[in-house]
């Protein structure tokens, strides 16, 4: 056990110190104002405070963990080898940086409580971000600096063997609906095809007449491909699933549809499956109840992941609400059309409530890419030179690398050719030296 002395102890200093040395780095931490326990515990320890007590692991303790509330944050981001980081005290100390106070920034994402200009769907743009504006969203920087913490640690206690940890994939995929044609019924479709006929659509016209007669595969339908992959792979994938009621923003299927019920059963009893909340859902609690309520009678067991419509995600209320209908899980951590760290790390992390300084159940699983994302990158080769360049960033701190595909990325539109090579890629990563 890692043992720490501070003269005082705070909410904020617990789940950070918990986060980097109990689910990065695989250690235990306690903590103590008595010097007397911290001279007789023989194993890892150390100082956070202002002051060293002595010749001791030290680190210099920045006063945003014992801070409550939001307030005036002072920040000079600086290089630090091949990375960077901010909050600096000094090279006299065990390491240059109180990466604590700095993993709590980015963790608790205290600057988007903040106040920022939100995109046309309300959302936090990585162009807001810290990580952006200073050039290192690309680097899981909390898990670079936790193996940093830990290479220092290791030097002053070469005797002590650290657990190690593996990287790991958890691919994710998005249905906001099943089905390009099928099970849309009459007035969708007539909509559809005066939409074709006015645009002069003429191809997508004569596909959706060949697919609502038999004649072909919906090009939405990919499940089976996709299953297939599941089988060959040892990692479960996750599916979420879009039940909301049809409105501007979210076109998916009625819930009561019993294909659609049969084809959300059929993926559960291969990959795992969890709640797409719909747009309107996302800050209307009781319509995500009745979401929820309703995918958990289709799944026939307690709903544990959700993913938000849009990746819109409104710190605190989003997580509150899926506190509050105590889901354990959430998906919506990371941007559409950006790739990279949101919150800086690639481990999942507990949601930390600013507000209420207080650090809740909910799990937050990061995704780093979106397949809308690679869609910048016109060539495959460049797809393929950014995905794994991301791969290897995860991979050097063996954390979780999450992408997030959509179901018609595996049809054959043209926009997503070469997609099930660049998926093929990231499930190959796992099995590469």
């Amino acid at each position: 056990m890692l043992l720490v002395y501070t003269k005082k102890k705070s909410p904020r200093l617990n789940y950070v110190f918990k986060h980097i040395c109990t689910r990065v780095l695989g250690i235990k931490v306690g903590f103590t104002a008595k010097i007397e326990e911290f001279i007789a515990h023989d194993s890892l320890k150390m100082s956070y405070a202002k002051q060293q007590l002595g010749n001791e692991f030290f680190v210099k303790s920045h006063d945003i963990l014992f801070e409550q509330g939001l307030g005036d944050v002072d920040i000079n981001v600086h290089s630090w080898d091949t990375t960077k980081c901010f909050f600096y005290i000094g090279e006299k100390c065990s390491i240059p940086f109180d990466i604590f106070s700095a993993s709590f920034y980015l963790l608790s994402r205290y600057e988007e409580y903040l106040p920022h200009v939100k995109d046309e769907y309300g959302r936090f743009s990585a162009k807001e971000s810290l990580a952006f504006n200073e050039g290192f969203l690309h680097q899981p920087v909390v898990d670079i600096w936790a193996y940093k913490f830990k290479d220092a640690l290791q030097k002053q206690f070469p005797e002590f063997v650290f657990p190690e940890r593996t990287y790991n994939i958890i691919p994710v995929i998005d249905v906001p609906s099943p089905y390009n044609y099928k099970l849309k019924g009459l007035m969708r479709n007539f909509g559809g095809i005066t939409a074709d006929l006015f645009r002069l659509k003429i191809k997508s016209l004569y596909l959706r007449f060949i697919v609502l007669l038999g004649f072909k595969h919906d090009p939405y339908d990919t499940f089976k491909y996709i299953i297939n992959r599941q089988r060959h792979s040892k990692y479960k994938f996750l599916f979420f699933f879009l039940i909301g009621d049809y409105s501007t923003y979210d076109k998916g299927i009625n819930p009561n549809k019993k294909k659609f019920v049969s084809l959300i059963k059929h993926v559960g009893d291969y990959c795992r499956v969890g709640l797409k909340v719909s747009f309107l859902a996302i800050e209307n609690s009781s319509t995500l109840k009745k979401e929820k309520i309703k995918m958990e009678e289709i799944l026939n067991t307690n709903l544990k992941a959700t993913r938000q419509s849009f990746s819109k995600l409104n710190l605190p209320d989003a997580y509150r609400n899926l506190i509050t209908l105590e889901v354990q899980e959430d998906y919506t951590m990371g941007y559409v059309n950006q790739i990279g760290f949101r919150a800086g790390s690639c481990s999942p992390f507990l949601f930390y409530d600013l507000d209420y300084e207080v650090q809740t159940p909910l799990m937050v699983f990061p995704y780093q890419v979106m397949d809308y994302a690679l869609l910048k990158h016109k060539s495959l080769l460049d797809k393929k030179k950014v995905l794994n360049e991301m791969i290897d960033e995860v991979k050097q701190v063996n954390g979780s690398f999450i992408p997030v595909f959509h179901n018609y990325t595996f049809g054959d539109d043209m926009r997503w050719k070469g997609f099930k090579e660049l998926f093929n890629l990231i499930l190959n990563s796992v099995d590469e030296n």
